[in-house]
């Protein structure tokens, strides 16, 4: 008998023992940690810095959208595949409200805490270019997008780089642009009390001279002014043969709109990179009627190819809005990173990953229309360089009316040449 409970007893414990095998055979299969020489998911985080509350919401909040779509649809199509590793990426994001100490906080908080070593979004140059102050000690790359302020890529920091040109690069063009069009005496109304503003008014300004142009008056609005009504109204005074807007999308839409309420009929020049429902929201159609944007090209289907309609397609029916037109500046950095961690074999090396950006030539899922020099997308300076465009409102929306002049060969090297 005590045979019999013994032999019993013995079976019972091998069964539990098989059970137990049978779990982890199953475990392993589903976990797929069986076959060393099957590729291995890994997690990638990607840290979005950008301004998604305040003033500069305007351009961080589409920006952060961008990037989303740009990672769900890479991790929808198995994630980025790299060497024996598939990585799956994760966003970490932190709100910069276009703030300098807001934007160093942050950041730290991606490297230091979160483990973050790609950082994506940055749309506004004054908190990217507090970021762009350490960021070249960091173990880290960083990928700029609407931050138009040249000192950002004029530094040399080996570990970051740009998608978008710096704002003189484009003013130079719109100072040709404006000076062939007969305009003798330009009054100007902006922010100019912030850097890539002024830089890109310096160029106008240069290459305006040279057609016999002047700047008539230069007065100045902050980001959360709406009445423009005494700047505009000294200008008037002077007479000027047209106006240059210089800003932020809402405080220019209202110099826009309260220019006409002062019966100014005058050509009106701008440099703002807005979308049409963002300056609909303080400007009538009729208001807007006939100003001109000169800026880069952005996102203006006319002048892309069908990778521009297939993002608009694709946000539009994600995010319930158009995107604005400087958006795919970091929906573009995230195809780069991923181009690159192909062809690093890893992601795991940051310094692979950023020789293979360096040698990288424009991804074929990029949307906007970039120039590359020598061949890459970025130059010596991690600077990206596109086409510059002339736009104007008509009929309720903006039209892409033609290219500006973009000589990226000389600017590349004046802007190498400001190095220190």
């Amino acid at each position: 008998m005590n045979d019999q409970i013994r032999a019993e007893t013995q079976m019972k414990r091998d069964f539990r023992s098989v059970h137990r095998a049978g779990r982890a055979l199953v475990f392993s299969i589903l976990t797929g940690s069986l076959g060393a020489a099957q590729a291995t998911d890994k997690e990638l985080l990607i840290g979005v810095n950008d301004a998604l509350t305040g003033p500069g919401a305007v351009y961080g909040l589409p920006q952060a959208n961008a990037v989303a779509m740009a990672v769900d649809e890479i991790n929808a199509k198995g994630g980025i595949k790299a060497g024996a590793d598939v990585y799956k990426l994760k966003i970490v994001s932190t709100d910069d409200k276009a703030n300098p100490t807001e934007a160093t906080n942050s950041v730290r908080k991606l490297l230091d805490r979160d483990g973050v070593k790609y950082l994506v979004g940055f749309c506004c140059s004054g908190s990217t270019s507090a970021v762009s102050s350490f960021i070249g000690k960091e173990n880290a790359v960083m990928l700029v997008g609407n931050a138009a302020e040249r000192a950002i890529t004029a530094a040399g920091n080996p570990n970051l780089f740009r998608t978008r040109p710096p704002a003189d690069y484009t003013g130079a063009a719109a100072g040709v642009f404006v000076g062939k069009r007969g305009a003798k005496n330009i009054a100007v109304i902006g922010s100019l009390d912030v850097s890539f503003y002024t830089q890109y008014l310096d160029a106008f300004e240069r290459e305006f001279a040279k057609f016999g142009g002047k700047i008539v008056a230069k007065e100045t609005f902050g980001l959360k002014d709406r009445d423009m009504t005494p700047q505009l109204t000294k200008v008037r005074s002077l007479n000027p043969d047209a106006l240059l807007v210089l800003g932020y999308v809402e405080p220019a839409a209202f110099v826009y709109r309260q220019s006409i309420e002062l019966g100014m009929k005058l050509p009106r020049y701008g440099f703002t990179s807005g979308s049409e429902e963002q300056f609909l929201k303080v400007a009538s159609s009729e208001q807007m009627d006939g100003v001109w944007d000169l800026r880069p090209t952005e996102l203006t289907v006319e002048a892309l190819d069908a990778n521009a309609k297939t993002y608009i397609a694709s946000y539009t029916k994600k995010f319930g809005i158009p995107p604005s037109p400087s958006s795919p500046y970091a929906y573009d950095q995230v195809y780069v990173l991923k181009a690159a961690i192909e062809r690093a074999g890893s992601a795991d090396d940051t310094k692979k990953v950023l020789d293979e950006i360096r040698k990288l030539p424009v991804p074929k899922e990029a949307v906007m229309k970039y120039l590359p020099t020598g061949g890459t997308m970025f130059d010596v300076n991690g600077q990206a360089y596109t086409s510059n465009g002339a736009f104007q409102w008509q009929k309720g929306k903006w039209e892409y009316v033609s290219d500006l002049p973009a000589d990226t060969k000389t600017y590349s090297d004046y802007l190498r040449s400001l190095r220190k």
